[in-house]
């Protein structure tokens, strides 16, 4: 279930900043079957996929992860 959340975070962070779902998975060097592969399969992603997301969106891995509704709970 976390990976779905995971997928979904992703998915509405891409819209409201107005990325491509194609353009993200470039920029953070991940395969085009990540999301898929979250959602569908039930796969983990690693922590370094992590770290390369929230760099990304600025956000911190605990948000993507569902453990805080503040994307910003990683800057003092």
């Amino acid at each position: 279930m976390q990976n779905i959340h995971i997928a979904t975070t992703i998915k509405l962070l891409c819209k409201v900043r107005g990325i491509s779902i194609n353009a993200f998975l470039k920029e953070c060097e991940l395969t085009k079957s990540f999301i898929y592969d979250l959602e569908k399969r039930n796969a983990s992603p690693s922590a370094d996929k992590l770290t390369k997301i929230s760099n990304y969106f600025d956000c911190s891995v605990d948000y993507l992860l569902g453990r805080t509704d503040n994307p910003d709970s990683h800057k003092k």
